[in-house]
């Protein structure tokens, strides 16, 4: 039961990593990481729409490069919000692990392989449900037409949790960027614990910074500092 939606997202690996390489670039860019108020290193990311009619969508890949560890996702999404189609990421280094995850019905299906051998998960997959993978900002893009108050089914493959999160009220004010500062909407993300997360926007809706105060995690952009 569970194997069969994996081999066929298996088989169109190939197929999905070509139209991902293609299409309009909808954001591209790098953040500098920092965890705890020290630097970690780098993420660089492209989110593209490709696709006609059924197979329209938007894809997104990054490289988060860290002292110990490489994390190479690789998003399909439903346009326009973005919601979760399919999912890749493979993890180098610390904590090393690949994940092929994909929708069937009302369940995602995912098979993860680690250095302790292979795992079927089975999760949720309720509307409107986006991924945001742990430690990986760009992912955010996909939050940035939430509404206030409304709840987000979050998928985290990479911790296997299926969170909730939802938006507070946007504020708009003025956020620096190395030497520059630019205006910015800032969102709060908040879930039934302590689990939250703040994203700045600009009026494109591209994702400025990212902070997850529980863990310390900062993500911010460097490609936009002039």
């Amino acid at each position: 039961m569970i194997r069969a939606p994996i081999l066929a997202a298996a088989l169109c690996a190939c197929a999905f990593s070509a139209l991902a390489a293609q299409g309009v670039v909808v954001d591209q860019g790098q953040f500098s990481v920092q965890l705890r108020g020290r630097a970690m290193g780098t993420e660089d990311f492209v989110i593209r729409r490709a696709g006609r009619g059924r197979e329209d969508a938007i894809f997104a890949n990054g490289t988060v490069s860290l002292r110990d560890q490489e994390v190479r996702p690789l998003l399909r999404a439903t346009p326009p919000a973005g919601e979760a189609s399919s999912y890749q990421v493979t993890v180098t280094g610390r904590q090393a692990i690949d994940i092929r995850l994909a929708r069937d019905g009302r369940r995602y299906v995912a098979t993860l392989r680690s250095s302790v051998g292979a795992e079927d998960r089975e999760f949720q997959a309720r509307a409107e449900t986006r991924v945001v993978e742990l430690g990986v900002a760009h992912h955010y893009h996909f939050l940035r037409t939430s509404r206030t108050g409304r709840p987000i089914p979050v998928l985290e493959p990479r911790s296997r949790r299926l969170l909730t999160l939802t938006a507070g009220q946007a504020t708009d004010e003025e956020l620096r960027l190395g030497p520059n500062v630019v205006s910015a909407r800032r969102v709060e993300f908040t879930s039934d614990g302590d689990d939250h997360r703040i994203v700045w926007y600009d009026r494109q809706g591209r994702v400025l910074r990212v902070e997850v105060p529980a863990s310390g995690y900062v993500a911010e952009r460097t490609d936009l500092v002039g």
